[in-house]
C-alpha cells in the first residue's frame, strides 16, 4: 500500500485492528528514527503524529546536521564526539538530503574566538568527531578569510577557522526516514492526535486517537508506548500523571531569508555577535538565510512566529558582521520560527541549556525521550530501541537483533553511498529527458529524490496530461503528485513547506502557483467548497506569517500578500 493520504482509510483500519509491539507518539525526526530502528529489527511498529510529519521542531531548525562545535565551549565533550561522528553517517545514508558545507569562522579583535583557542578547538573537534582527512580544519589569515568571503567585517579581522559542517533539508530528512520505516513494515499516519492514554492493570497499553479530517476517535494498542512528541512530551506525561522531576524548557529560534541579489553571500559563515551568541549565515539556492535567536518561549507550540524584536536582532547581527550589505526589513523575503524542546536547567540562559537528550520511564511503562539534536536522531533511536529490545527479552524471551541503521540507507538514499551520488544523478537525467524534462529539471529532481527518482518520473509520465490541464510546470507537478502518492502530503502547506521548502526559500513560486496546486489537491482528495476555503485560508495565513512579524499584522495584510 502506498504511503498516501489517498489510502488513509486503509492505514487507519490497520492502526485500529493490529496489535503492535511498539507505538511511537510523534512524527518528528526522533519519532521517525525510532520507527525505522524498531521496524528494521522486526518489531511490529506504529507511529501517530497530530500534525504533519516534521511540522514541529523537525522542519524549523537551522537545517544543519552539525557537530556542535559550540558545545566544546560548554565542555560537552561526549556530545561533540557522538554527534560529530553521526554527521558522516547521516550523510552516507542519505546524500540526496545532506551535503558537506565548508564553514568559515571569522575571528575579530575582542571577539569570542581568538586564533589560538580556535585552532585548538577545531583540532580537538576534528579528533572527537573523527573528521576525515579531506575535511579537517584549516586556519586562515585575514587576507585568506576575506578571499573566502569578501563581505565579512574587515575592521579588527585577525583571520578565520575553516571547517566542514553538513547542510540538510530537515523536513525532507524526516520524511525520508519515515518512508524507510514504512518500507520496513511500520504503519504511520499524520494528522492523528493522541487525546488519551489507555491502561490495563495500571500499565499503558494504547492510546485514543482523534482524526481531525473525519472527527472519528479510535484506539491504537501496543505492548510498549514511546512518547517522542518533542515540544509536547510534557503534555503526554501529564496525561500519564507522570510529569515529575525534570521538565521541558522551550526556547524559540528564528531564521530570516534574503535574496542573494541583496546579500550575495558566497560562503557559509558561523560568527559571534556583540552579545556573545553564535549565528549562522548560509547560502542556499540563490538565497542566504541567517539565524538563529534563542529566547525562552511559552506561547503556542504549534505556531511559533517571528516578532519584530526577533527580526531586528538578526538584521543587527547581519549588519554587524557584514557592514557593507546594509540589510533592512524590506529585504526579508521570508522567515521561519521553531521551538526547541530542551530540558529545564535552573538559572541558565536559553543559549546555555544543554542539548543533551534524556529518557524517562514512568510507573505505567510510558517511555519518554526529550531534548537532543537533529544530528543525533539515529543514536537516540538506537538507545530507545535497545531499551525496548531488553524489555521484550525480559518479559517475553524475544531476542531482537542489534541496531542496523548505521549502514542503512534511508528512503531515496540507495545510490551506492555519497561517492557515487553524482554519477547516479547523471544516469537518471537521461530518464528525465525521456519524460519531457530539460536536463536541468531532471537533474534538480534526481538530486532531491535520490533513488526514488524513478517513481517520480513514472508518476509524471503517466499523469503528464494533468500537468497541462492544471497549467502546472512539469517539475512542480512531479513534486506535487509524488508528495501526494508517496509522502502523505494532505494539505497545500504540507507540500509548499515540508515537502519542497518553497514557502521558505522560494515564496514567489508559492504565490505564482498556489491556486493551481490547491485546485489539483482539491480534486485529488475530493474537497468540498468549505474544505477548499479552509486550506486556501491556511495557506494565505502561512504566507503572511512568512513575511510579517506577528506583532505587526493587521487585517489589511491578507489582501496585499495573498492577492494574485
Amino acid at each position: 500500500m502506498k504511503f498516501s493520504n489517498l489510502n488513509r482509510k486503509e492505514i487507519v483500519s490497520k492502526l485500529k485492528e493490529k496489535k503492535f509491539d511498539v507505538l511511537v507518539i510523534g512524527g518528528g525526526i526522533t519519532g521517525a528514527g525510532i520507527a525505522l530502528d524498531a521496524s528494521s529489527r522486526g518489531m511490529i511498529t506504529a507511529l501517530v503524529e497530530m500534525q504533519d510529519f516534521a511540522a514541529g521542531t523537525s522542519s524549523r531548525s537551522t537545517k544543519l546536521v552539525h557537530g556542535g562545535l559550540r558545545y566544546l565551549k560548554q565542555f560537552e565533550v561526549k556530545m561533540v564526539a557522538e554527534v560529530g561522528k553521526e554527521r558522516a553517517i547521516v550523510y552516507e545514508n542519505g546524500p540526496h538530503v545532506t551535503t558537506p558545507e565548508w564553514m568559515l569562522l571569522p575571528m575579530h579583535k575582542g571577539g569570542t574566538f581568538g586564533p589560538f583557542s580556535t585552532s585548538i578547538g577545531l583540532r580537538v573537534y576534528d579528533f572527537l568527531a573523527g573528521v576525515k582527512k579531506s575535511e579537517r580544519r584549516m586556519m586562515l589569515s585575514a587576507q585568506q578569510t576575506l578571499a573566502k568571503e569578501p563581505l565579512v567585517k574587515k575592521e579588527g579581522l585577525k583571520g578565520g577557522g575553516y571547517y566542514v559542517e553538513y547542510r540538510t533539508d530537515d523536513a525532507r530528512l524526516t520524511i525520508e526516514v519515515m518512508k524507510a520505516a514504512i518500507e520496513k513494515g511500520a504503519t504511520a499516519c499524520n494528522y492523528s492526535k493522541v487525546t488519551n492514554l489507555i491502561y490495563e492493570n495500571g500499565i499503558v497499553v494504547g492510546v485514543m486517537v482523534q482524526d481531525p479530517f473525519t472527527g472519528e476517535k479510535y484506539q491504537v494498542r501496543a505492548k510498549k508506548i514511546v512518547n517522542a512528541a518533542g515540544p509536547w512530551v510534557d503534555q503526554i506525561r501529564e496525561m500519564d500523571h507522570s510529569k515529575k522531576g525534570k521538565v521541558l524548557q522551550l526556547t524559540k529560534g528564528v531564521h530570516l531569508v534574503i535574496d542573494q541579489s541583496r546579500f550575495p553571500l558566497k560562503q557559509a559563515i558561523y560568527f559571534d555577535t556583540p552579545d556573545g551568541r553564535m549565528v549562522f549565515a548560509i547560502p542556499r539556492d540563490g538565497k542566504a538565510y541567517v539565524g538563529t535567536t534563542d529566547t525562552f518561549y511559552d506561547q503556542d507550540k504549534a505556531h511559533p512566529y517571528m516578532t519584530s524584536a526577533d527580526r531586528s536582532y538578526i538584521i543587527k547581527a547581519i549588519n554587524y558582521m557584514f557592514p557593507d550589505v546594509k540589510i533592512t526589513e524590506k529585504d526579508i523575503e521570508s522567515n521561519w520560527a521553531g521551538v526547541r524542546p530542551l530540558i529545564y536547567e535552573e538559572g541558565k540562559k536559553a543559549s546555555e541549556i544543554s542539548r543533551k537528550d534524556e529518557i524517562w520511564e514512568s510507573k505505567t511503562g510510558l517511555i519518554t525521550i526529550a531534548g537532543g539534536k537533529l544530528t543525533g536522531y539515529r543514536k537516540m533511536a538506537e538507545t530507545i530501541v535497545d531499551l525496548l529490545a531488553a524489555k521484550f527479552n525480559d518479559e517475553e524471551g524475544t531476542n531482537y537483533p542489534a541496531c542496523m541503521t548505521k549502514d542503512m540507507p534511508i528512503s531515496g538514499g540507495d545510490v551506492g553511498g555519497s561517492i557515487h551520488f553524482s554519477d547516479y544523478v547523471s544516469r537518471k537525467v537521461k530518464v528525465g529527458l525521456e519524460v519531457g524534462l530539460t536536463n536541468e529539471e531532471a537533474e534538480q529532481l534526481a538530486k532531491i529524490y535520490g533513488s526514488n527518482i524513478e517513481d517520480v518520473f513514472e508518476l509524471l509520465n503517466t499523469n503528464k496530461n494533468d500537468a497541462a490541464r492544471y497549467e502546472l510546470p512539469l517539475t512542480l507537478f512531479a513534486m506535487l503528485i509524488y508528495s501526494i502518492h508517496y509522502e502523505m502530503a494532505a494539505t497545500p502547506i504540507d507540500f509548499f513547506n515540508r515537502r519542497t521548502g518553497a514557502i521558505l526559500f522560494n515564496i514567489q513560486l508559492v504565490q505564482k502557483w498556489k491556486n493551481q496546486v490547491l485546485a489539483y489537491m482539491a480534486d485529488q482528495f475530493g474537497w468540498n467548497e468549505q474544505e477548499k476555503q479552509k486550506y486556501t485560508n491556511e495557506l494565505e495565513e502561512a504566507l503572511i506569517h512568512a513575511v510579517i512579524p506577528i506583532d505587526e499584522q493587521n487585517n489589511e495584510f491578507p489582501k496585499a500578500v495573498g492577492g494574485n
